[in-house]
């Protein structure tokens, strides 16, 4: 399905024109020169990228000066300069529009966003490249002193036998499946290298398992809140997502059960171990639960584990498809997702997929019309490094306890009204500023330098308004500026109250 851009519609509720459009223009204050021409200029590209179509309304000035945390002086200014330029227009009783004769410069294709997605900000500065903003919207740390081991290694002793192959293997080259597959039976998940499927990172999976199950108009059972990037793969593939919410232990399969009951579901994506974005872990009866579901409303159910390697030393439970006896003698799918990108790497692009052998081929022809195999280079360093996962794993739990450690006294010190349950593990806090807004904090911390993402914009139903997430997996001294920054911008936060609770986004 070709991906459109994010639109506008005379036919969309106007009440969630701002949170369209702060999806939009997202980092819009990143610059140089008055916020009112920054704003104009965002706004501007927005028309240009055909992702403002012309016609479409924009927020009264009030609403979207309250949104972005400016002066309503400012939003008059900038649609003062537009309107001056002719791209948007003014009518008494009808607000401001784009104007019907603003052209977009269009490609084929748009602009590459995805239709009502909530994730481009996250991967925008991948692609845009840091700057001068302390970015969170990455939760991944520097790479383990193992990658440098390893990668030498398989230049001594592996490179030259591989290089007499064509470097051709959709299904991953077998010295790494079988790593891949040793390392999931020692941790519960009895596994064979026939079930294993290496993957360019875990996202590539998720994008093969969309591309595999999902038509248009198909639904998907996700957790509320979540990561938004998977859900925008689900989106680009036609699917409505069902959101369902979480607690202390994980999904709250009772929830799950309700909708599954209530409607067919075509698939049920969670992340069982290390939740992100909230770092809860799902308790070993609810994954024999959501076992039983699956087989008994024949759903396939996605478990993604790509956060289980950013441990803090708990016990956890066996994989998920490891309590499959609980279907007893239906037939069930259960798909389990791993990534050396949290516990080793997010530069060494190895993910992986494990489910039953005739799954794992049917996800190999997908894998092959995508990329015809993932480096082989990464899977020769991957396969030095997985035998041994469990140990580096271990190994970095006291680096893990330390830099939460620094996290949690500088929030207590500097900004002691923020709350937050310590996580069982991952790599993130996720912070409830009591009574305000997340995604107007947000954007007054943009313009302190610090980018983060609001917990509306990781939710499907668009809650958590109150929420932030906020990664603690960097340097000490990373850590200390990015709250010394927030502690400012929360200063400055006193000046926009009081506000109207903010309107949830479409989604």
């Amino acid at each position: 399905m070709t991906a459109e851009v994010d639109r506008y519609s005379d036919d969309d509720d106007r009440s969630n024109d701002e949170s369209r459009l702060v999806h939009v223009i997202s980092d819009w204050s990143v610059g140089e020169g008055p916020l009112y021409q920054q704003l104009a200029a965002a706004v501007r590209r927005g028309i240009a990228e055909g992702a403002l179509p012309a016609g479409s309304s924009l927020p009264a000035e009030r609403r979207l000066a309250a949104v972005l945390a400016v002066s309503r002086a400012t939003v008059v200014a900038a649609y003062d300069q537009l309107r001056g330029e002719g791209l948007v227009e003014s009518r008494r009783g009808s607000g401001t529009r784009i104007a019907r004769t603003a052209r977009a410069n269009r490609l084929p294709g748009g602009d590459g966003r995805v239709p009502g997605g909530q994730s481009a900000q996250l991967f925008q500065r991948l692609i845009d490249g840091p700057g001068g903003i302390l970015s969170l919207a990455s939760a991944a740390g520097s790479a383990d002193s193992v990658v440098p081991v390893a990668l030498d290694e398989v230049a001594r002793h592996d490179l030259a036998a591989a290089m007499i192959e064509p470097g051709y293997q959709p299904h991953g080259i077998p010295r790494l499946r079988e790593a891949i597959a040793g390392y999931l039976t020692r941790i519960e998940l009895p596994s064979a290298p026939n079930e294993i499927l290496v993957t360019t990172g875990a996202h590539q999976a998720v994008d093969l398992i969309a591309q595999l199950y999902l038509r248009p108009g198909a639904r998907v059972a996700v957790e509320a809140p979540g990561w938004p990037a998977c859900y925008d793969v689900f989106r680009g593939a036609g699917a409505t997502l069902v959101p369902i919410p979480i607690d202390q232990d994980g999904v709250r399969t009772e929830a799950l059960a309700r909708v599954l009951a209530e409607s067919p579901i075509d698939l049920v994506y969670l992340m069982p171990t290390f939740h992100n974005p909230t770092g809860n872990l799902l308790s070993a009866a609810r994954r024999r639960r959501i076992v039983e579901l699956a087989a008994e409303h024949d759903v396939v159910v996605v478990a993604d584990d790509t956060l289980s390697g950013v441990s803090l030393g708990h016990d956890v439970p066996p994989p998920l498809p490891a309590f499959a006896a609980a279907a007893g003698d239906r037939p069930v799918t259960l798909i389990q997702l791993g990534s050396l990108s949290k516990s080793v790497w997010g530069g060494l692009r190895v993910g992986w997929a494990r489910a039953s052998s005739d799954v794992i081929s049917r996800l190999a022809r997908r894998k092959a019309l995508a990329d015809l195999g993932s480096p082989i280079i990464d899977q020769l360093v991957a396969a030095r490094i997985v035998p041994d996962l469990e140990d580096l794993i271990e190994r970095r739990v006291p680096e893990r306890r330390a830099q939460l450690a620094t996290i949690e006294a500088l929030l207590a010190e500097h900004l002691p009204s923020w709350r937050w349950q310590t996580p069982r593990g991952g790599p993130s806090l996720w912070i409830e500023m009591p009574g305000v807004d997340a995604g107007t904090f947000t954007q007054i911390a943009l313009r302190h330098g610090v980018e983060a993402i609001p917990g509306s914009s990781m939710d499907v139903s668009g809650g958590h308004d109150s929420h932030l997430r906020l990664p603690y997996c960097f340097p000490d001294e990373f850590l200390a500026e990015v709250v010394r920054r927030f502690a400012a911008a929360w200063t400055e936060l006193d000046r926009h109250l009081p506000w109207e609770p903010r309107l949830r986004p479409v989604v």
